[in-house]
C-alpha cells in the first residue's frame, strides 16, 4: 500500500519537477452569467531560463497570454507570444501587467469552482514541458494580498 501511495505521489509531482517551474497563488476571476472572458493570475518561478508559451483550459475556447502597458496616456492590453521566466526570479501574472485571458468561455465561472489549466513552457533547445493544475475561481471583488 505504501509503495502504491508513493508511486501515485511521485506521478502527481512529475509534471512540476519536469518543468522545473513553481506555480503559486493561481486564481481566476469569477464572471457574471453573460461574460465571455476572465483573467487568470499567478506567480511563476523557474529554476532555469524558460518561457511560458501556451495556456489552455477546457472552460475556454481560447486562452491567450496578454500584457497591459501604458502607450502614451492610455493603458492598453495586447496578446504576446511568450513571457520570459529568468532563472530564479519570480514573475507575477497580475492585473495591470502580464496575465492570461480566458476567452470564449463555455460557462459562467463561479467563486469556488476549480478550473483545469495547462501551462506549456519552452526552454532553450529543448522540447516543451507542461504543468497541469486546478485553479480556484475567486469572487469578482477579490484582491490578492
Amino acid at each position: 500500500m505504501k509503495t502504491i501511495l508513493l508511486a501515485a505521489l511521485l506521478a502527481a509531482a512529475a509534471p512540476l519537477a519536469l518543468a522545473q517551474v513553481d506555480v503559486r497563488d493561481a486564481w481566476i476571476r469569477a464572471t457574471v452569467p453573460s461574460a465571455k472572458a476572465s483573467g487568470l493570475f499567478m506567480r511563476l518561478t523557474s529554476s532555469q531560463d524558460t518561457q511560458l508559451v501556451t495556456v489552455s483550459s477546457s472552460v475556454a475556447g481560447t486562452a491567450e497570454i496578454h500584457q497591459m502597458k501604458m502607450e502614451g496616456q492610455m493603458m492598453r492590453m495586447h496578446p504576446v507570444e511568450a513571457i520570459d521566466l529568468p532563472a530564479g526570479l519570480p514573475v507575477d501574472l497580475a492585473a495591470g501587467g502580464y496575465h492570461i485571458m480566458l476567452m470564449d468561455l463555455k460557462r459562467q465561472l463561479r467563486p469556488g469552482d476549480s478550473i483545469p489549466v495547462t501551462l506549456m513552457f519552452r526552454k532553450k533547445g529543448k522540447l516543451n514541458d507542461t504543468v497541469t493544475l486546478q485553479v480556484t475561481v475567486k469572487p469578482l471583488n477579490y484582491t490578492p494580498r
